[in-house]
């Protein structure tokens, strides 16, 4: 099938129809993209892959995107990855200048979004060439690899590790299937159980709950911040933007947009993380550091950057390897798992036609979004005054249907995302790390299988260490990772303590 077949006019529809839902979630205080793809995801199962796949990453751009909007406007960041947006936004919006605050994160926003695309694009096929001649042990090193990233880059590294393999032991639950190198008997399952889990949780339901539910019973908890309210949003002057503010910006746009696309690589660390790093770099880098956080638009570009370059590093490792690199490119699992499509090493010489049309998908997700927000950007703003009574119903009916439809109707998927969605409150409370815990259970099965099967053909642990030079250079990366993680720990205890 040719790539003009696929890009069909409800192909770039549905590309441009996500991107604007996905800006709505962003523009809502704690609507984030990753809940606008969970709570869609469903509806790509009549749409096949190729249409289902341009709805969700416009989804996906669009999310990350809209996100600037109230960071600039009320100084609450719409998603986690846009939160040093607040730090230079809100107080140029509160200056009078929040159109050309917003305009400036726009823009920055489409530069880090096409250099991660290229990134992408050029990137991605080397990488799964390069993992095609991995073996059982290197792929299962890759996942312990994968882990021990995110967990090093959690706010606790024991808590990280634990999130993780918490993810990996509520995955076991189920048939230990004979072609796993199992006995086909049940494990870890509770007495009266043994119906619902004989297959184990539905992965649908579990990232439904966790990224929808949770997030609407985590905000209805906190409610509306107080002093933060729809009065609070000040556009400012029309005339205030000119594209002479990126008149020696050049080097700050492409040393942001390659720190987000690098971020978005390293399995399940985050926008947050790569917004972060990019705006330290800015500052760093800068000639007047002492006007970040004071109005300074250069931190706005650095965050705005930063964030939407991980849109297509993330998808790197989810389409070369099959490890997810953050936890929205977590639920596209779930839209190649609809259609019965393994992502991994063999995806992009296997699919061609679906690769290039995730190419095309998010290119005119990122032109879409750059040019509804910029030309509409004062109707946008005014998304950040939707009342949540009216909101949060409608995304939680639209969960419930989606988890009950997901598997033709089973009840006990509703259960499981009511379970889920409960826990996900509650892990924050408990402080555990959700993105470690989701990538750990969308791994572990592989893990498993890998380990057992490495076992099976070798008979000795030693395998795992003098397999192949590529075994040696994994536990190097896995040591470095959790090494940096316990000094950087211990130098930022030092730290408190000196203060």
């Amino acid at each position: 099938m040719d790539l003009l077949d696929l890009i069909t006019p409800l192909f770039l529809a549905l590309t441009v129809a996500g991107t604007f839902v996905g800006i709505v979630f962003g523009a809502i205080p704690g609507m984030t993209a990753t809940m606008a793809v969970a709570v869609c995801l469903p509806l790509t199962y009549s749409l096949g892959l190729e249409n289902g796949l341009a709805l969700l990453l416009g989804l996906y751009v669009g999310g990350i995107s809209g996100g600037l909007v109230p960071a600039v406007l009320l100084g609450i960041p719409g998603t986690p990855s846009s939160i040093t947006t607040t730090f230079d936004g809100y107080p140029m919006s509160k200056k009078g200048e929040g159109e050309k605050a917003l305009r400036i994160g726009i823009i920055a926003s489409f530069v880090g979004g096409i250099v991660s695309l290229a990134i992408l694009y050029f990137f991605a096929p080397v990488l799964a060439d390069f993992a095609i001649r991995f073996s059982y042990v290197e792929k299962f090193l890759i996942i312990l690899f994968a882990l021990t990233v995110m967990a090093a880059l959690s706010s606790d590294l024991l808590l990280g590790i634990f999130s993780g393999f918490l993810g990996i032991f509520v995955s076991l639950i189920g048939v230990y299937d004979i072609t796993d190198g199992g006995n086909g008997e049940l494990r870890l399952v509770p007495p009266g159980t043994e119906y619902w889990l004989d297959g184990g949780f539905s992965l649908l339901p579990v990232l439904i709950g966790l990224f929808g539910l949770a997030a609407i019973l985590e905000q209805a908890e906190i409610g509306v911040p107080r002093g933060q309210s729809a009065s609070n949003v000040k556009i400012g002057a029309r005339s205030s933007f000119t594209f002479g503010i990126f008149r020696g910006q050049v080097a700050n746009l492409l040393r942001s947009s390659g720190i987000g696309t690098f971020v978005g690589i390293l399995p399940g660390v985050g926008g947050s993380a790569a917004s972060i790093l990019s705006y330290s770099a800015a500052k760093t880098f800068s000639r007047h550091p002492e006007r970040f956080g004071k109005g300074e638009p250069s931190g706005i570009v650095a965050s705005e950057a930063g964030n939407n370059g991980l849109t297509g590093g993330a998808l790197v490792p989810l389409l070369s390897l099959g490890i997810p690199g953050d936890a929205t490119t977590a639920l596209l699992i779930g839209a190649f798992t609809l259609q019965g499509v393994q992502v991994g090493p063999l995806f992009i010489g296997n699919n061609p036609q679906t690769w290039e049309a995730m190419i095309v998908a998010m290119l005119v997700a990122n032109l879409a979004m750059l040019t509804m927000m910029y030309f509409a950007i004062r109707g946008f703003a005014r998304v950040v005054t939707v009342p949540k009574h009216i909101l949060f119903p409608i995304i939680l009916m639209m969960c419930v249907i989606g988890a009950y439809t997901i598997n033709y109707g089973i009840m006990f998927d509703v259960w499981t995302l009511l379970i889920f969605g409960v826990f996900g409150w509650a892990a924050v409370k408990l402080r555990l790390e959700i993105a470690p815990f989701i990538i750990g259970f969308i791994l572990g099965p592989s893990a498993e299988v890998y380990f057992v099967k490495s076992l099976e053909s070798f008979g000795d642990l030693a395998i795992f260490f003098t397999k192949s030079w590529i075994a040696v250079v994994l536990w190097l990366l896995i040591l470095g990772s959790l090494g940096g993680s316990l000094y950087l720990a211990r130098k930022e205890k030092q730290e408190d303590a000196a203060a």
